[in-house]
């Protein structure tokens, strides 16, 4: 039998033995100050959140590939953080995907048994065509899910970067990984519900891993997203904003900016930028892996 006694995640919180005698008030107040232990916690663990930052960066630059796995609340927030990309960077949709046990149903419904498989994230990862340029991250607030665990275990036996992300110290899945990340968030207010604390752990170190990863490989000029897609209204008039912002020129230039460059901010601030034409911008941001920094330097040397 499994025992979870020695698992934070799984304690009783000696804050909220009242839990149910709160009034709404209570409750959101009490919420919000355990939440409070959830940014110590993560700030506790930033030496390995920006080793995992520096290690999807590289493994981006080399047309490698980042895969999340998990099982329940850890997997969704994979597959969300993972789907947030192509609409923020301007990435394909393989580029970084979120693989969660038990396949799509189960970011809806729970898929019995599917976390405690030993074999399944294999399979997983294979029909991903994982291979060794790829990264693998694998999340488990317990970090014990079997799922997790075989499918990094997978990943480094053909040679794949990881790094594990779990609520508790001296995690299993984190013996098995490159990189371990274990913030300690503590017990829930709701004992062993780790879609609170823990769920809030592992999104913000997504939100570091996925932006910080996408910010060195080229994807941020300044603190603005250059390669978001522009797919409606609203996103036209952000990338308006955005050229304007980065070239402090008016709404009519970023138009026309845009409109050279063929809707691409990234394109159209390199132009304003180095004064070049869409061709030769093109070409000098080609030469400069993407990178508009990169491209002043260069035209500067």
């Amino acid at each position: 039998m499994l025992n979870l006694d020695s698992y934070t995640t799984e304690k009783r919180n000696r804050n909220t033995m009242n839990l149910d005698s709160m009034n709404s008030m209570e409750i959101a107040m009490t919420a919000n100050k355990e939440d409070e232990n959830v940014v110590k916690a993560v700030r506790a663990v930033i030496p390995q959140i920006a080793d995992a930052i520096d290690m999807a960066a590289e493994t981006l630059c080399r047309q490698g590939r980042l895969f999340y796995i998990g099982a329940g609340t850890s997997g969704r927030l994979g597959v969300l953080d993972a789907s947030e990309c192509p609409p923020t960077f301007g990435v394909s949709e393989e580029l970084v995907t979120g693989i969660i046990a038990g396949g799509r149903e189960a970011l809806f419904h729970a898929v019995e048994g599917a976390e405690d498989s030993t074999i399944l994230a294999k399979e997983d990862l294979k029909k991903q065509e994982l291979t060794a340029e790829d990264m693998v991250i694998g999340l488990s607030a317990s970090g014990r899910t079997p799922y997790v665990l075989y499918g990094l275990k997978y990943a480094s036996s053909i040679g794949c970067k990881t790094a594990a992300i779990a609520c508790n110290k001296d995690s299993i899945i984190g013996k098995e990984a490159d990189i371990a990340i274990e913030p300690v968030t503590g017990p829930e207010i709701l004992t062993g519900s780790t879609r609170l604390k823990a769920g809030t752990a592992q999104k913000m170190i997504l939100n570091m891993i996925s932006t910080g990863s996408m910010v060195k490989i080229g994807k941020v000029y300044e603190n603005l997203m250059i390669d978001l897609q522009n797919t409606n209204e609203k996103l036209a008039v952000r990338t308006e904003n955005i050229v304007m912002s980065a070239t402090s020129s008016d709404r009519e230039t970023a138009r026309q900016l845009l409109k050279e460059a063929g809707g691409s901010a990234k394109l159209a601030i390199t132009m304003f930028i180095l004064n070049k034409s869409a061709k030769e911008a093109k070409a000098i941001l080609k030469s400069a892996n993407g990178s508009i920094r990169k491209s002043m330097r260069g035209t500067l040397m």
